[in-house]
């Protein structure tokens, strides 16, 4: 499990670990550099489709 802390409106995901070759093969063909970035913002617009489904 994640340990998923939010301060001051900052996610911060310690020991996240996603299974999905599909998006390993996506996100490896771009440069390492980007990885972190090109994460964050797939978290961001993932996060931003459950969006007040959380009383569900």
């Amino acid at each position: 499990m994640a340990d998923i802390q939010i301060d001051d409106g900052i996610l911060r995901i310690r020991n996240l670990d996603i299974q999905d070759p599909a998006t390993a093969a996506i996100l490896s063909a771009y440069p390492q550099t980007r990885w972190a970035e090109i994460t964050r913002r797939a978290v961001k617009i993932g996060l931003g489709y459950l969006k007040g489904g959380e009383s569900d």
